[in-house]
């Protein structure tokens, strides 16, 4: 995929090329404390200096996520103050004059923290793509709605638990990005599909996206309902990004040798539990995250292009719920967390 060309190069020992455009200050959403939404705050700070090794990224769109949601309530530590934010799509528009692979002009997009903001700096060997010279507005909008959670779906049903076809797979959320996204890549590895949702509008989404199975989590017990689909046997592997609330549905929807896949804590962490509770069906317990499993160059590369392809044949769907300016993240947060939203939300960053 030469539009798509992912990057590696050595370190050289230069000073930055001029960067007397850039401004001082810029737009960013950051929290200085840990707490509720009221901590979320849009100010000015600093644009980062980069190194010779670096470069300086003016960002277009950033993606939001749950994880967010972790860092503000202290769930996950962070070093305050904190700035927010998990992926991006943007404009390179300064480079560290060790850098060969990037020219100022470049589009790219990225993973890191940092990008509620105008400027983010960026490592010139990192977990990057450039993108083609002529990528619209909207087709970057789209990019950065997919890079996350599309490798994280990707990574999680070839790594985390291999599905195979005729696998049973109990999975939450959805309608949400990930679980948008895992409908469609399970159908397509030929598993059976059932999905979890909060209300009908989510369900009827959710088949149309291509779910077998569809469960409405306000309408009965969900366990009960996993039995009824599988005969009594259970499913082969549950993808469970919500944690406390479900552990012990997911574990009892699990068949002999399943496996568990915990990876959010949409509704708090999952209570310690004795280890011996997973004995009796012989359970598989993972905690996965995405960069484990794309930390070597090979599976970075491996798993982007084919996220790129899928996404560019159109076999991917990506449904972006809506568009927030940068100063609005903290009703992008609240409309999240409460789970009026389907798909992706993304944020316009102010040029």
């Amino acid at each position: 995929m030469d539009r798509f060309r992912f990057l590696a190069v050595a370190k050289r020992s230069m000073s930055s090329l001029n960067t007397a455009s850039i401004p001082k200050t810029q737009k960013v959403v950051l929290i200085n404390d840990v707490g509720d939404y009221d901590v979320l705050k849009y100010e000015n700070y600093a644009v980062p200096s980069i190194s010779d090794d670096e470069i300086l990224i003016k960002n277009k769109f950033a993606g939001v996520n749950f994880i967010e949601a972790y860092f503000r309530k202290g769930i996950y530590p962070a070093q305050l103050p904190y700035l927010l934010g998990r992926e991006a799509t943007g404009v390179v528009v300064a480079k560290g004059q060790g850098v060969s692979n990037f020219e100022v002009g470049d589009k790219v997009g990225y993973l890191s923290g940092a990008t509620f903001a105008q400027y983010t700096k960026y490592p010139a060997i990192g977990k990057i793509v450039k993108l083609p010279s002529n990528s619209s507005d909207e087709k970057m909008k789209l990019y950065t709605a997919a890079l996350l959670q599309g490798l994280t779906a990707l990574t999680f049903i070839h790594d985390a638990y291999e599905v195979k076809k005729d696998d049973y797979i109990l999975f939450y959320a959805a309608a949400g990005g990930v679980g948008l996204i895992m409908t469609q890549l399970l159908k397509r590895k030929g598993a059976h599909t059932i999905a979890v949702v909060s209300n009908d509008d989510k369900k009827k989404l959710v088949e149309e996206f291509g779910a077998e199975y569809v469960i409405n989590s306000s309408e009965g017990d969900i366990l009960d309902k996993v039995l009824q689909i599988t005969g009594g046997q259970g499913v082969d592997a549950v993808f469970d990004s919500v944690g406390k609330d479900t552990f012990e549905t997911s574990l009892n929807a699990l068949k002999i040798k399943g496996s568990f896949v915990s990876f959010g804590n949409a509704s708090g962490p999952v209570t310690p539990f004795p280890l011996s509770k997973l004995s009796a069906k012989n359970i598989k317990l993972l905690r996965p995250q995405l960069y484990g499993y794309i930390t070597e160059p090979a599976d970075w590369k491996r798993y982007t292009e084919e996220l790129l392809d899928l996404l560019e044949s159109g076999e991917l769907r990506i449904l972006i719920n809506k568009t927030y300016p940068l100063e609005a993240y903290q009703q992008a947060a609240r409309d999240l967390e409460s789970r009026k939203t389907t798909g992706k939300l993304v944020l316009e960053i102010p040029q």
